[in-house]
């Protein structure tokens, strides 16, 4: 009894390891992929057989089905996939997922030879450990951490698999042992175990691990055991996209039906075509003792076969969705870009990337509303108005949400490209927001001029026809740069910049001189100095943008240190000057 227990104990050792090795593995696979994840789910979906080779390639990568079914339901939840696009993902994820299975049936490799020895996992794991120690000791790219963590999830995940191996050996010649696994002679209880064991670790990759190991070691299960639980062992991956499936929209939801559907069906209709077909013509190869190999071979098979058998009625597997989970008149569809799922921090690069995006939407409301808030300026229009204060408050949603998730997000470990694009986003949302404060302020004073019926002279309004169009100009190159994250166009942004704030500064020199010889008045002088702080504002905040851009770019983060260093004595910062403000001149009195 006391051996019994000290074996469930290092049985259960064993499997830790095992769950911590492939999650360290699969986690530095995710950050070595990046935000390359999520753009391809969303650009190589456009029809079932990209989608099916998407989600093969990219569980086979991050080595995870779990991962990329919680993405899944991440996306579809912001409303950035369809439930159609990802139905294809789904099928794919289960043929990546078989890659694992092979890795494992290394165990299998045997000879004598120095060579094939250094085959089998036993010895080329330890290898691998030992240079991920050393990388990680002594490297300080990221990136080459990442790879070293993959090596060493790699070895410790093999190690927990030679526990497991070495306390299931010795059932073999336990007379209890071996009429339990008389019992799993019944398909349907393979199935259920299978599915069981699935739910419990959430992992059908270690639990086709733990079958590996019981196969190789004790020689008790046969091919005709492992169908039905490798089969179960497929059903009880989808707990979770259940789980995961909790507390997002219906459509979402939809995901996680049809991952349970895909899997039922094809456990289903090819477990029973095997039973009527063995029992027909007698496969020898059932009773034949199952290895590592050979379990790796029915996985593939099972999970490949289901795919090809299905994926023509993908319409089917969505209309199964919607008849469980019908849609309800009254939601509203969610529109693109409105939130972030927080299942998405799951996948800290795929959550970066959709962040970056919608700091992107935001930049773009950013313009457009300033732009909408300047004209107002010359012809005001109440409803115009009124849509300026709902976007101002939509910045701050977005400031808010962005600014949220990747505070969150930046705990964990990032990648040398997912911590720049953290960085960046979060020093520009701040002036997004900040943007869409002065555009009400440009309301304001739009609405001052209307109400008042406040008239410029000629000569202001031609002077402040130059600033408008030296302001639209740097608006448009600002966001063109944040979106292309443009490190050369950057460098442009602050000379003209420089010559906004000269502009503003001699627009209010002409003002006094003008107010001196009583040709305007002093309520329209306040009202001219608001513009012209507030466009001054805007242009600073246009210049705090293109420096975060090239700050980021280089890991420098002394925004006073790098503008004197542009301003003084730089060749190109001079001739960029001089163009602007030769096309921004100020008219002659």
């Amino acid at each position: 009894m006391d051996n019994m227990i000290l074996s469930v104990i290092v049985f259960a050792g064993g499997l830790a390891f095992f769950l911590y090795g492939m999650h360290v593995m699969s986690s530095s696979l995710e950050k070595m992929a990046g935000g390359k994840l999520e753009s391809i789910l969303k650009k190589l979906t456009s029809n079932r057989f990209k989608a099916l080779a998407v989600g093969a390639g990219v569980t086979a990568v991050i080595q995870s089905s779990s991962a990329l079914t919680v993405m899944l339901v991440g996306l579809v939840n912001s409303g950035i996939m369809s439930l159609t696009q990802s139905i294809g993902v789904i099928m794919g994820s289960n043929i990546g997922t078989t890659m694992t299975a092979w890795l494992l049936s290394l165990m299998d490799i045997s000879g004598s030879s120095l060579a094939m020895k250094l085959m089998k996992p036993d010895y080329f794991s330890l290898v691998l450990a030992l240079i991920g120690a050393f990388m990680l000791m002594l490297c300080k790219s990221v990136k080459k951490k990442d790879i070293a963590n993959i090596m060493v999830g790699f070895a410790v995940l093999m190690y927990g698999m030679k526990i497991m191996g070495d306390t299931v050996e010795p059932l073999a010649e336990v007379p209890e042992f071996q009429n339990l696994m008389l019992a799993f002679k019944n398909p349907i209880l393979g199935v259920i175990v299978g599915a069981v064991v699935t739910c419990i670790i959430q992992s059908s990759s270690a639990s086709v691990g733990i079958l590996q190991t019981l196969a190789s070691q004790t020689g008790q299960v046969t091919n005709g055991m492992a169908i039905p639980i490798i089969m179960g062992q497929n059903i009880g991956t989808c707990i979770t996209a259940l789980i995961s499936s909790i507390g997002v929209s219906r459509n979402a939801k939809k995901v996680a039906i049809v991952h349970v559907s895909f899997n039922l069906i094809g456990t289903t209709v090819l477990l029973t075509l095997y039973l009527i077909l063995n029992s027909i013509f007698v496969f020898a190869f059932s009773d034949l003792p199952a290895n590592a190999t050979s379990i790796a071979v029915i996985h593939s098979v099972f999970n490949i076969t289901t795919t090809v058998v299905l994926l023509p009625f993908t319409w089917l597997l969505e209309k199964i969705a919607n008849t469980i989970l019908p849609d309800k008149t009254e939601e509203q569809p969610m529109k693109k870009g409105v939130m972030i799922d927080k299942r998405l921090l799951a996948t800290p690069s795929v959550a970066i990337s959709e962040c970056q995006e919608a700091s992107a939407r935001m930049a773009q409301l950013a313009n457009t509303t300033l732009l909408d808030a300047i004209s107002l300026i010359t012809a005001y229009d109440e409803a115009k108005a009124d849509q300026i204060r709902k976007n101002e408050d939509m910045l701050d949603n977005y400031e808010d949400l962005i600014g949220t998730t990747l505070v969150q997000v930046s705990s964990q470990a990032l990648s040398e490209h997912d911590s720049q694009t953290t960085t960046r986003v979060l020093r520009a949302i701040g002036d997004f927001e900040r943007l869409g404060d002065h555009a009400l302020n440009m309301v304001d004073i739009a609405k001052e001029i209307h109400d008042k019926k406040i008239q410029f002279t000629p000569e202001a309004q031609k002077e402040l026809s130059v600033l408008t169009d030296a302001l639209t100009e740097i608006l448009h190159n600002t966001f063109t740069v944040y979106d292309n994250a443009d490190e050369k166009a950057a460098a442009d942004i602050e000379p003209l910049e420089q010559v906004i704030d000269y502009l503003t500064r001699d627009i209010r020199a002409n003002h006094i001189q003008r107010l001196q010889k009583g040709m305007c008045s002093i309520e329209t002088g306040f009202v001219l100095a608001d513009m012209l702080t507030n466009f001054e504002r805007v242009s600073d905040h246009c210049s705090n943008i293109a420096v975060a851009i090239i700050e980021t770019s280089h890991s420098t983060f002394d925004t006073h240190k790098y503008l004197s260093k542009v301003k003084f004595g730089n060749k190109n910062f001079n001739e960029q000057f001089d163009r602007y403000a030769a096309q921004y001149q100020l008219p002659r009195a």
